[in-house]
């Protein structure tokens, strides 16, 4: 693949140093999950750098959103691609994530090494804030991706059958059915127009690409079947995670738990206090899965766990990029795509807002103090417009000082 050509600043093939610097800036930065990241895109690349167009950008997002992954970092890998090809592409990813995921391993090693010296209402306290901010993003992705009664519905049917079939399969199943009910119930204006986006790739490239996403993740579980070890375990159900998850970070809840709680790699405890943890910290909430990784109960586990789920769960992410782009222009003008999306968005706000109940509410809500704890945390976050960040560490502080005052968090 050929880089376009640079601007005045220089951005090009041998950029990708000024590229992962730019893009690590943003990864100290940026607060507030993944619509607050692109909008922290499109400020720094559209207005200040004008290196896409409102409307180039607007599809990139459109194309990114489309894709199972987590849609920001899926945009901050495009746009390092546009710049300067592969190596940019992976300086882009590398900047944004590397801030967020040192501090969750540390974080991980943090409980394991001196938990017992961490208050018992702090770690709590993570859990009861996770309930606030998944009941967060419920919210605002309902408001937008379900907007009439058929949205609606599709979401409660979706809600109620991922609860009935609680395992990565179903969640699956429910996003393949909700996108077929989709291209029957849902009508799209004949208007698709869009503005060809900045990149020289092949169609012959892409082939490649996303030959390459489908044989690891139907061969990774065949593999981890006849070579029995915990790494190519983990190594599978990560990029199995990051292949099949639709609405970006939060979605990817369910499917993690299903895969480190159910098997108990992880406990349920440190999952939901990881979670907690992962709102306080800029970047991709993606790089929870560095937290799971160094948190295992057996190795791989430390450092070297957490690097080796980080990059399972973001492999997908790479391939679907470098394969989707040759091909977006024609899939941006099918209005088939458009409807199945539809109703897989709808579905996504479903499988949410499972996550919700369980295991995020039943697991974190057992008094009245915790009740109390998550509803001003909800509060801060919708009403206050409090950066999640400062939710968490003020709910932390809060749960520690309940807990030497001998209040139950």
């Amino acid at each position: 693949m050929q880089p376009p050509a640079t601007d005045g600043e220089g951005v090009g093939q041998s950029s990708a140093w000024a590229v992962f610097l730019i893009f690590l800036r943003l990864g100290l930065t940026s607060f507030g999950g993944p619509v607050a990241h692109l909008g922290y895109f499109r400020e720094e690349f559209v207005e200040r750098r004008r290196w896409l167009s409102d409307r180039a950008y607007a599809d990139l997002v459109a194309l990114c959103q489309f894709l199972p992954g987590p849609a920001s970092s899926q945009v901050g890998i495009a746009i390092g691609l546009s710049r300067g090809g592969y190596r940019a592409a992976l300086a882009a990813w590398t900047g944004f994530t590397l801030p967020s995921a040192i501090a969750l391993i540390v974080f991980a090693l943090g409980i394991s090494s001196w938990g017992d010296a961490v208050p018992a209402g702090v770690l709590e306290s993570l859990k009861v804030v996770a309930v606030a901010v998944v009941a967060q993003a419920v919210w605002g992705m309902a408001r937008s991706l379900c907007t009439d009664t058929v949205r609606i519905s599709v979401m409660a049917v979706a809600t109620c059958v991922v609860l009935a079939l609680p395992s990565a399969f179903g969640q699956v199943g429910v996003i393949v059915a909700a996108g077929v009910a989709g291209l029957f119930l849902f009508r799209v204006p004949r208007d698709l127009a869009h503005e060809a986006l900045p990149l020289d790739a092949s169609r012959r490239a892409g082939a490649l690409w996303l030959l390459l996403f489908v044989l690891l993740l139907v061969g990774l579980p065949l593999l981890a079947l006849a070579v029995p070890g915990k790494a190519l375990a983990m190594i599978d159900a990560f990029y199995r995670a990051g292949s099949l998850v639709f609405g970006g970070g939060h979605v990817v809840l369910p499917l993690l738990q299903a895969e480190v709680v159910t098997s108990g790699w992880v406990s349920n405890a440190s999952f939901l206090a990881g979670y907690g943890a992962a709102q306080a910290v800029p970047g991709p909430l993606f790089t929870f899965a560095a937290f799971l990784g160094a948190s295992m109960n057996t190795a791989p586990s430390g450092w070297l766990g957490g690097l080796l789920c980080l990059v399972a769960v973001f492999t997908p992410s790479f391939l679907l990029v470098f394969g989707a782009l040759p091909f977006w222009e024609q899939m941006r003008r099918s209005r088939h795509t458009q409807a199945a999306l539809a109703g897989i968005n709808a579905a996504v706000v479903g499988l949410l807002l499972a996550a919700l109940y369980q295991p995020v509410w039943t697991s974190a809500i057992r008094g009245p103090s915790d009740f109390g704890l998550a509803l001003i945390a909800l509060v801060a976050l919708i009403f206050w417009k409090l950066p999640p960040w400062l939710v968490v560490l003020a709910s932390a502080a809060a749960g520690g000082l309940l807990n030497s005052v001998g209040v139950s968090a």
